[in-house]
């Protein structure tokens, strides 16, 4: 089996918008087509750069505060399908969901927000949801999705695109994995030592 990967469709979900300019508009030339939530959404289309709104996918508005936005089937179905089960990919025909290829995230700064001596309600609002659950599906499904699980990995994705074009090789969409589980073992931790001084 080919374990190189196109990256057709790309989901982009980040709390600082720094350093991601120069990476979209090489997938944008590239073919890759966009799709985003809230202000990362504002900030690629102030670029010039086409996005499709998730709410636009999924059709539900972003709700409660914004705690829920990617938090849908066909989020997560676009990237935890399995591109080689028949099962799968008729499931995914049947209800609409489009295949994923690509997730970019970077997580609400918990640590960050804590360090600044932040009221207890605040720290609680700075625990990711949406943003961990799109790593660890991303993550999970490697051997047909890459995960970029923080601004510190953009370079990686750059360089490959500047290798390769928008395809990845399994042995990267692994090592990505990896690095992956990494952030969201370090997030984990991090919330977990703040309960523990409670």
């Amino acid at each position: 089996m080919n374990d190189i990967r196109p990256i057709r469709n790309a989901l982009v979900s980040v709390y600082h918008k720094d350093g991601l300019d120069d990476l979209l508009q090489m997938l944008h030339q590239n073919g890759t087509r966009l799709l985003s939530t809230g202000g990362t959404h504002a900030h690629i289309e102030s670029i010039g750069l086409p996005c499709q709104r998730v709410e636009d996918l999924t059709t539900y508005p972003s709700i409660l505060g914004g705690r829920v936005k990617t938090l849908h089937p066909k989020v997560f179905g676009g990237i935890l399908g399995r591109r080689e089960l028949l099962e799968d990919q008729a499931e995914m025909t049947k209800y609409a969901i489009p295949p994923i290829d690509l997730v970019i995230v970077d997580l609400y700064p918990f640590e960050e927000t804590v360090n600044n001596g932040a009221s207890e309600a605040d720290i609680i609002e700075k625990i990711d949801i949406g943003g961990i659950s799109l790593i660890r599906a991303a993550a999970k499904n490697f051997h047909n999705v890459v995960i970029i699980p923080s601004r510190d990995d953009y370079a990686t994705l750059t360089d490959i695109l500047r290798l390769r074009g928008a395809k990845t090789s399994l042995e990267e969409r692994r090592a990505l994995a990896l690095r992956a589980f990494s952030v969201s073992s370090r997030y984990d931790t991090a919330i977990r030592t703040w309960f523990e001084s409670k």
